[in-house]
């Protein structure tokens, strides 16, 4: 049977997800391909892979799409990795530099801009990574994943997007899902969906064969984070898919 092709991101925050999938019966059934998430989309878009972990940002892009599961990267709150650092209180910031590895987070802090913070700054979309040496003074930048948690240890001033959301909406939000462009096979989701559980459920041992020191794994992992898709967070997702919309 041809393999069905899984588009992943390899940050901290995925881990728990794709543990399971390196193990059967999942691992015969699938080929795992790796990106950061704005790539990941652009090649389910192209046909590149079959399902893909893409920002939710990303979806209506996509002529024909499908959610894979019931598992996501998502937060009921804080996220800890997805922030607006800056030097500066953010009624200062002059100009804001966007990540080029995302797509939700980007669409997702232009809203809170413009909605609720008010502030309009020069915005410049960063192409590599050069751009976090010039968060100083005036200017601000988006980092996202585990660079995010880096920027945490050097930048004064750090805005949570998913504390923002959740203080306008109440609602959680998800920031990637499991998105095919076709139908998928029932069993195949119901096995898919199993190895997806399985590494949440292996959270600590996860994080003891990480030997990471940058930030605390078991609080981001277990606080931070929230896995499960959720009828909440399905509720978040329509409603960001509908405030960018307009």
């Amino acid at each position: 049977m041809k393999k069905i092709r899984v588009g992943i991101v390899n940050y901290l925050n995925t881990k728990p997800l794709i543990y399971g999938l390196q193990k059967g019966p999942i691992s015969e059934m699938i080929e795992l391909t790796g990106a950061y998430p704005a790539k990941l989309a652009q090649m389910l878009i192209d046909g590149q892979v079959d399902v893909g972990l893409i920002p939710v940002a990303a979806i209506p892009l996509l002529p024909e799409y499908h959610i894979v599961g019931n598992h996501c990267i998502g937060a009921e709150g804080e996220i800890a990795s997805v922030c607006l650092f800056s030097e500066v209180p953010m009624k200062e910031i002059r100009t804001v530099y966007l990540d080029y590895q995302s797509r939700s987070s980007v669409a997702l802090l232009k809203w809170l801009m413009k909605e609720s913070w008010g502030i309009h700054p020069e915005i410049i979309q960063a192409d590599n990574e050069s751009y976090r040496d010039k968060i100083t003074g005036t200017t601000a930048g988006l980092v996202i994943g585990d660079r995010a948690l880096e920027q945490r240890r050097v930048s004064t001033y750090i805005y949570d997007l998913g504390s923002e959301w959740r203080g306008i909406t109440g609602l959680p939000f998800v920031f990637a899902a499991w998105v095919s462009t076709r139908p998928l096979d029932e069993e195949f989701i119901r096995v898919f969906d199993e190895a997806n559980e399985e590494g949440i459920s292996k959270i600590d041992e996860i994080v003891a064969g990480l030997h990471y020191e940058t930030y605390d794994l078991q609080k981001y992992y277990k606080v931070h984070l929230s896995y499960n898709l959720d009828e909440r967070k399905r509720d978040g997702m329509k409603r960001f898919l509908g405030v960018i919309g307009e």
